[in-house]
């Protein structure tokens, strides 16, 4: 039985070092990006696939992944699965050639925070790496007006300290970043029509914004919310305009 990849993850602070795991079974790739980043101050630890990654992950956490999709025996969409049913780690994709679009697409669905494509240059990675760390930064902090709040609606719990989403029945249910970032700007706006390009603008946790994401991300989070996804009540489809919480949602 394979152990799990991450154990839940604690918050990296401003003076932790950056600390980043390479997973690529590409010996020449690894060894160029521990030797760059490493001239920029960056700790870098590589791994060839699932077990190695497993291990680095165990043996302490980094402030970043940067996950190869094409690793021989092993899934790197499978293991990004992994990583976000446990875990906000930021996770860079990358893929090694641009007809692996579909890929790039349901790696950032699946919760991927950037992705570059094969060939890249170290320092383009280090700029994203940057810019997803910046990111992660202010996706942590306090969500309304500077303090955080709790959004009830139907027996639910939306912890924005926590970013915590409860079940009627208590039960916590884990959100990717994009749902989580969803259902910030559905109780935020309940009970009002919000269009796609709003919720667009409101789930952008990553630079490439796929207009058909949308409709995936709310699929996902019916699936989460609805008792019958197929007849919603919760999220409703506003035709012509978007979407609309339909339920009332109280906030402390």
């Amino acid at each position: 039985m394979n152990e799990p990849l991450v154990q839940e993850q604690g918050h990296r602070t401003s003076a932790q070092p950056i600390r980043v795991l390479v997973v690529d079974d590409d010996p020449a790739m690894q060894h160029l990006l521990a030797s760059y980043l490493g001239e920029h101050d960056i700790e870098v630890t590589t791994a060839s696939g699932r077990q190695e990654m497993a291990s680095r992950l165990r043996a302490g956490e980094p402030s970043l992944v940067i996950l190869d999709l094409r690793l021989g025996h092993d899934d790197g969409l499978a293991l990004l699965r992994e990583i976000r049913a446990r875990s906000e780690l930021p996770v860079i994709i990358t893929t090694g050639h641009r007809r692996d679009e579909i890929d790039r697409v349901i790696g950032l669905e699946l919760g991927a925070d950037d992705y570059l494509t094969k060939p890249f240059s170290p320092r383009e990675l280090l700029a994203r790496i940057r810019t997803v760390l910046r990111r992660q930064e202010a996706w942590r902090a306090p969500q309304r007006d500077g303090a955080y709040a709790k959004y009830r609606f139907d027996g639910w719990q939306l912890d924005t300290r926590t970013r915590r989403l409860t079940s009627p029945a208590g039960e916590p249910v884990m959100l990717t970043k994009g749902e989580y970032a969803l259902l910030l700007a559905f109780v935020s706006a309940a009970q009002r029509p919000l269009s796609r390009e709003h919720l667009l603008q409101a789930t952008r946790v990553h630079e490439d914004v796929f207009d058909r994401s949308i409709d995936v991300q709310i699929l996902r989070l019916r699936r989460k919310l609805e008792a019958d996804p197929s007849t919603p009540r919760i999220i409703l489809t506003e035709r012509g305009v978007g979407y609309v919480f339909a339920l009332p949602v109280e906030v402390s």
